[in-house]
């Protein structure tokens, strides 16, 4: 059997690199919306206390370093480790002569040539890009709003009292933290509706490739990016992706105001084994009785 070990690594990684594009398309907008300071707004940091100056007298209580320890002493002597025996090595018995491996027939293949041209994978770019996006805006928003909270209370805090500054300042706090943790649980959606979209086309890919590669009676499967050297002929590139289109033309995207955790746990998430029930189970077409023959007078 075929191993496909290293297309379900590679397309892993497809999958991580999307899901750490959603995570970090919104903050890295934020960051640089902040000046570079790669957070968020926290009115009213803390100050660096005063250096406290140290008293004459505490001089005269400082602790007194011990004289180093002598280099032939019996310390130092017992700190290096002693040579123990060791038991002997067992023989190892001769293996006898196996079964040849069978003579390699090399195929290659680009996976994110093959991501690019899934209409799959790209609805769900569409889709969680534009959510992606929708994320970010609101949050470079939200943050104008704080620069402007924060500039009215430093224009307003000389006819203000130090409890009504704290107060604002509080407020303002509070609204911050409300805003990063829903920030958060909105980008952690996007992210594992990301994992479920393209965990489905890494699933499916794997199998496309093991039965292409079957098909053309290879035995080896390269990734085309780790390759010096290739003829045209051994790339199944192309077949794969024809074959991801017709068997995966979508996939399932769970809703933007739906929790993906929320779905799995309610146990209503659609599965493979969903779809091919429900194929099961469809009812057979219905055919219409065919017409009797009309009756000739004679």
């Amino acid at each position: 059997m075929l191993r496909s070990r290293g297309a379900s690594a590679l397309v892993a990684a497809v999958v991580l690199s999307c899901v750490s594009a959603a995570n970090s398309s919104v903050w890295a907008q934020g960051a640089a919306s902040s000046g570079g300071n790669a957070g968020w707004f926290v009115p009213k940091t803390a100050q660096p206390a005063p250096a406290t100056s140290t008293p004459r007298g505490s001089a005269r209580n400082a602790a007194v370093p011990m004289p180093a320890a002598p280099v032939d002493s019996d310390e130092t002597q017992s700190q290096t480790p002693p040579i123990l025996p060791l038991p002997p090595v067992p023989p190892s018995p001769d293996i006898p002569r196996g079964v040849a491996p069978p003579v390699p027939v090399i195929g290659v293949i680009s996976v994110p040539d093959v991501m690019r041209l899934s209409t799959a994978a790209q609805q769900a770019e569409h889709v969680l890009g534009g959510r992606r996006d929708e994320l970010a805006r609101e949050a470079q928003k939200e943050q104008a709003g704080w620069r402007d909270e924060q500039q009215k209370l430093q224009a307003q805090a000389k006819n203000m009292s130090s409890d009504q500054i704290q107060q604002r300042e509080r407020h303002l706090q509070e609204r911050v933290i409300s805003a990063q943790r829903d920030f958060r649980n909105r980008n952690r959606i996007i992210q594992e509706a990301a994992q479920v979209s393209l965990g489905q086309i890494e699933r499916e890919l794997v199998q496309i490739i093991r039965q292409v590669a079957g098909s053309r009676g290879m035995n080896l499967v390269l990734h085309r990016e780790q390759v010096a050297l290739s003829q045209e002929g051994l790339d199944i590139t192309q077949q794969v992706a024809d074959q991801l289109n017709k068997v995966l033309p979508t996939v399932f995207i769970p809703a933007a105001n739906v929790d993906p955790e929320v779905l799995a746990k309610s146990g209503t998430m659609p599965t493979t084994a969903d779809v091919e029930r429900q194929q099961q189970e469809a009812p057979a077409p219905v055919v219409a009785p065919a017409a009797p023959p009309a009756a000739t007078h004679h």
